[in-house]
């Protein structure tokens, strides 16, 4: 039995320690394993927008990160699309968003807006998560939609800067990475909105 293998029968024989609901398009929202990380790889490189990790990475990704991460499965329970984020370690309740990712065939049918959702659900409720922070690119407009509509939706504000100048890359062409840091999450009408700051330690 490969590691792999023995990871996904770990899985089968402690649901406590999984999350899963239903997603849109009749897909699955599901933590992720590291035998989803090939798969999350391959969903990576077909997107022709994202930066590509090593293979390593993802499966490192699914291996340590899972509780801050989600995949979509389909009805074979192949991986169609994913998120992968972080707890950052300043600020336990702020969740980076790494990488959001989903397959060509499944795009504009609401599969990140899902995902988004779902992970938020489960890390404000895991987590006591209470903010969110991703890094977008100037051009990168879908994410900057996705991302802004999310913001709408629980009520939260938006804050932008530069987080990483292009000059602080090495290869050529590189744009800057803007910061989006969103929160509070699922802030109601009333409420005067405030981001979070870093949790006491």
């Amino acid at each position: 039995m490969t590691p792999a293998q023995a990871d996904h029968a770990r899985a089968d024989t402690d649901p406590s320690d999984r999350y899963s609901e239903e997603g849109p398009a009749g897909l699955v929202l599901d933590t992720p394993m590291p035998a989803d990380g090939a798969a999350l790889w391959r969903i990576a490189r077909d997107s022709r927008v994202l930066d590509l990790n090593s293979s390593y990475s993802y499966l490192l990704w699914c291996r340590d990160y899972a509780a801050t991460s989600i995949v979509a499965r389909d009805t074979s329970g192949e991986p169609v699309g994913f998120i992968t984020g972080y707890a950052r370690p300043d600020a336990p309740r702020t969740l980076l968003v790494w990488q959001v990712a989903v397959d060509e065939r499944l795009r504009g049918k609401g599969v990140a807006a899902a995902m988004l959702d779902a992970l938020t659900r489960r890390t404000g409720a895991a987590l006591g998560v209470e903010a969110m922070e991703t890094t977008i690119t100037p051009d990168n407009t879908a994410s900057d939609r996705l991302f802004t509509s999310f913001a709408e939706r629980h009520g939260a504000l938006v804050e932008r800067e530069v987080l990483f100048d292009a000059a602080l890359f090495p290869e050529d062409g590189h744009e800057s990475e803007l910061l989006y840091r969103i929160g509070p999450i699922g802030a109601r009408d009333d409420e005067a909105p405030s981001l979070p700051g870093p949790a006491p330690v």
